[in-house]
């Protein structure tokens, strides 16, 4: 499946947080994302990613999911093809994806408030995120398309974005990898 996808950094997050309110309420949750690749950097040159995900819910309940994006598929998007499973033993299984050579190259976390909701016959995930070392607010708007789908999951999604009021010169590729490294000076 593809995750078809829009980013925005928001200029009015309250306004959006409270147009998505009229969805449903928001799953307020804790991102600890530990990304891996090679000492070569091989998958981000190939322009996939492979990582490690702690979710805390605000209760302190944990859940951990090893995710792995392929190349994207629509560039001016970002939307790849996303393979994520739940995991057991986060321990284990970043020591299993040591073994096979990839290391952990950049951890951070992201503050999120999860809204889902049904729109044109799609589940939708918005999540408005917070990363303590980037400045501003984000949106990611996402659904799952199969691969001949994928222009009009993103069409249903503009559609969204229309509603919530997020202008077109609000929408971003930026990567939180790339913009936490940066904070930090790698």
């Amino acid at each position: 499946m593809i995750e078809a996808e829009y980013k925005a950094r928001l200029s009015d997050p309250e306004a959006v947080r409270e147009r998505l309110r009229s969805y449903g309420a928001a799953e307020e949750v804790s991102y600890e994302d530990a990304y891996f690749d090679t000492t070569d950097r091989a998958l981000n040159e190939a322009d996939c990613e492979l990582r490690l995900r702690t979710v805390t819910a605000v209760g302190g309940e944990q859940r951990h999911l090893l995710t792995f994006k392929d190349a994207a598929v629509d560039v001016s998007t970002r939307s790849k093809p996303e393979y994520e499973t739940h995991v057991s033993d986060k321990k284990a299984m970043a020591e299993i994806v040591a073994r096979l050579g990839y290391g952990p190259f950049i951890t951070f976390t992201k503050q999120c408030e999860n809204f889902r909701f049904n729109s044109a016959g799609r589940d939708i995930l918005a999540t408005v995120v917070t990363v303590p070392e980037i400045d501003g607010t984000f949106l990611e708007i996402e659904t799952q398309a199969e691969e001949d789908d994928v222009s009009d999951a993103l069409g249903d999604l503009r559609s969204v974005l229309v509603e919530l009021g997020i202008a077109p010169d609000e929408l971003t590729t930026e990567q939180y990898t790339d913009a936490v490294a940066k904070s930090r000076g790698q």
